[in-house]
């Protein structure tokens, strides 16, 4: 089983585990429901990974601690059981994800988002083609809940139109699959945020880097990864520099 084709499937088996969790849990206190699918997510996917590539390390959101000799490994599995956990507990949102993705020498090269409410799974191979730009203002999107300066400053830029949405995963996704054009984000995330949205963006020939416009570089001993853009190439330049312009203290 190749690398994409076990991102794929246990990002897919995933979600509808997650789905089970949701119909199972329907009526239950929204936080009992957003527990169990982070944890019966995690037991899942480790579980996966531990069959089929052993030799390899794995970085979790949900990892009771992190084990740094992934520092020494040049192939570390990134996952997020469960990116939007507030959506998937606010039943019938559909704006939450399931990431799964390898980083290979600290690039994000294998990725797998599964957007488990809509019945999709994106990948980066085979990587998804973009729809012909529009002649409508650019969206900017940005996060229904924390949507900081730099998607404003971006959207002004660009005389563009602002939506929000939950999920980094679900947010990146949007810009894949023709829904919004920009992606940017500054409110603090982690390398699980980012990495298989990333994977999945990059190879459908998207712009993706830090807010500085330096590359993203995953398996780092501290995880935190505070900001990104993800957009189409013809923003890249304007986006960038309205955030170089901007403070987003």
């Amino acid at each position: 089983m190749d690398d994409i084709f076990l991102a794929r499937k246990i990002a897919t088996s995933a979600g509808e585990l997650l789905l089970k969790v949701r119909t199972e849990l329907a009526h239950a206190d929204p936080q009992i429901r957003k527990d169990a699918g982070d944890q019966r997510a995690h037991n899942y996917l480790v579980a996966e990974l531990a069959e089929h590539r052993p030799d390899d390390a794995v970085l979790s959101e949900e990892a009771p601690s992190d084990d740094l000799s992934r520092l020494d490994d040049e192939r570390v599995w990134i996952i997020d059981p469960l990116d939007g956990t507030r959506e998937f507990g606010e039943i019938p949102r559909t704006d939450w994800a399931v990431h799964v993705a390898l980083a290979v020498d600290g690039r994000a090269a294998v990725g797998a988002v599964a957007l488990p409410a809509l019945g999709m799974t994106l990948t980066s191979f085979p990587s998804e083609t973009l729809r012909p730009l529009s002649d409508r203002p650019p969206r900017v999107i940005a996060s229904r809940t924390r949507p900081g300066p730099a998607a404003q400053a971006v959207c002004g830029a660009v005389a563009g139109e602002m939506i929000y949405m939950g999920s980094a995963g679900a947010k990146a996704m949007a810009v894949v699959r023709g829904e919004a054009e920009i992606y940017t984000h500054t409110g603090g995330q982690y390398e699980w945020d980012n990495c298989a949205p990333v994977a999945v963006a990059q190879a459908s020939g998207l712009h993706c880097s830090r807010i500085d416009g330096s590359d993203l570089v995953y398996n780092n001993e501290n995880p935190y990864l505070p900001d990104l853009l993800i957009c189409r190439t013809e923003f890249a330049d304007a986006a960038l520099g309205a955030l170089a312009a901007t403070d987003l203290g």
